[in-house]
């Protein structure tokens, strides 16, 4: 820390931007300030420093990266902060244009630069100012997600298995924004979960770039399996959740793993990105329509209550109307529980951008718009049919609308990306597990009821299937 003749504590404040895996960065970040003596400040309150942790990943979100970069600099003009360090990933991938840019910026920060966090605001604050950036290759081994400064409610955390990919997907720059894949030891893994559970965590969602490739690279073979056996067994965790599923290395072991797991909510996000086997191919995703109908009719039956999640891309370049409707005739047809659609983004440093018949805007945001009219329907239905059933409740937090309200989710309900549940009735303390009735819908929402004479769960293992009767085949899941 920087020495002063009037020492006083320094105080940063600190956004994060973009996805899960990103937050983690800034959760480690915020853990070697605070370590390192900083005060953490709300970032609407004057400090001496603020770090943003920028995504870089599509147009849209580096557009709001940047947008926050200016706030924060017209913040520092008017003398609100001292100084300003953007990291992350859109640091990473403009490097020593993103000072060119902004030369208000005091420092840029690579994504594998995040160690040295502490030592770049010491010096900024110190009054040296000859090195304004800082840069380090992807590391051979995962990096130590631990001593970390959680921003997410005490009872969840994003647990990163691995870091960087290997896919290079035509359309998509993370591998050479975040480096090839890196498996973090399992040992380590279950170490850090252990920590989350001792800390009050109730459910953890883990994340990856590609969490079916997990193993490979450390110990030669998919090893997802043998990591999630390791994480039933940690006290204390009552909802292990999954994301980031790649459509591939769903071998045998993994799916008996997720056929009996106890603690391990029947709750899988798959991004397909398309179904057509042209576009497939472009996209260089490694795997046919028919693979991937395999790969989704073996999950719905060895994990009775599957609500499966995908994201799909439309407006490729060279994308047909035909190959759009087979899309949407797929997306009709397998009705995912949870699914989301994302226009094309053009990136200047991928092959796809070097792609012929690339659409216009219109034409890809009117397929977005139709996407999502056939996958609407499907998500209200799913709600409907929960209606009159009993369901555990993860409650987050109190709501807006009064005493006795709350905001929740069940087991099919990811944080940040699904819908929710407005629980009514009872006393409760975010991260709570509450038998409720649901009693109606809104919209992707769900309403509730809290059972009467029912106390909140107290840690215990993951919901059993229960068949809804016999007039219709849509499984349910209660508590054991």
């Amino acid at each position: 820390m920087p020495n002063s003749p009037n020492p006083k504590i320094p105080t940063v404040s600190f956004i994060s931007l973009g996805c899960s895996k990103n937050l983690v960065d800034s959760e480690r970040m915020l853990g070697l300030l605070a370590q390192d003596g900083y005060a953490i400040v709300p970032d609407a309150q004057p400090s001496d420093l603020v770090v943003v942790n920028t995504c870089g990943f599509i147009d849209a979100a580096r557009q709001e990266s940047i947008g926050v970069i200016e706030e924060l600099l017209e913040r520092k003009r008017r003398g609100h902060v001292k100084g300003v360090i953007v990291a992350g990933c859109l640091a990473e991938r403009a490097r020593e244009g993103l000072l060119e840019q902004f030369p208000e910026v005091d420092h840029v920060v690579g994504v594998f630069g995040r160690e040295e966090i502490a030592q770049v605001a010491d010096r900024l604050l110190g009054g040296l100012t000859e090195q304004r950036e800082v840069f380090r290759p992807a590391p051979i081994q995962a990096q130590d997600d631990r001593a970390r400064l959680r921003i997410t409610p005490r009872h969840m955390a994003y647990l990163k298995v691995s870091e960087g990919c290997d896919r290079f997907c035509t359309f998509c720059a993370i591998p050479f924004m975040r480096g090839k894949h890196v498996t973090k030891p399992i040992e380590r893994v279950v170490a850090e979960a252990e920590a989350l559970a001792a800390d009050g965590v109730r459910e953890l969602v883990l994340v990856a770039q590609d969490m079916t490739y997990y193993g490979v690279d450390l110990y030669g073979r998919p090893r997802l399996a043998e990591l999630l056996d390791a994480l039933e067994a940690v006290e204390g965790l009552d909802w292990i959740r999954i994301l980031y599923c790649y459509p591939q290395f769903f071998t045998d072991e993994l799916h008996d793993v997720l056929g009996r797991a106890k603690r391990i909510v029947p709750y899988l996000d798959m991004p397909l990105q398309h179904i057509n086997d042209r576009m497939l191919k472009l996209m260089n995703r490694r795997h046919t329509r028919a693979e991937t109908q395999t790969i989704i009719d073996r999950l719905r039956a060895t994990i009775p209550g599957l609500v499966l999640r995908t994201t799909f891309i439309v407006g490729f370049p060279g994308e047909t109307e035909a190959e759009f409707d087979e899309l949407a005739d797929f997306v009709e047809a397998t009705r995912f529980e949870r699914l989301g659609a994302f226009t094309y983004s053009l990136e200047p440093d991928t092959p796809a951008a070097k792609l012929p018949g690339h659409l216009p805007a219109e034409v890809i945001e009117g397929r977005r718009d139709r996407l999502m009219a056939v996958q609407q329907p499907i998500a209200f239905a799913f709600n409907r049919g929960l209606v009159g059933r009993t369901l555990d409740v993860m409650i987050d937090a109190p709501s807006p609308e009064g005493r006795h309200r709350w905001i929740g989710r069940t087991y099919a309900d990811a944080p940040d990306v699904d819908g929710v549940v407005h629980v009514r009735g009872g006393s409760f303390r975010p991260g709570d597990i509450v038998p409720c009735e649901i009693v109606d819908t809104e919209g992707y929402d769900l309403e509730a009821c809290v059972l009467p004479n029912e106390p909140p769960r107290s840690r215990k293992a993951r919901p059993r299937p229960r068949k809804k009767p016999a007039a219709s085949s849509l499984v349910i899941l209660d508590d054991v």
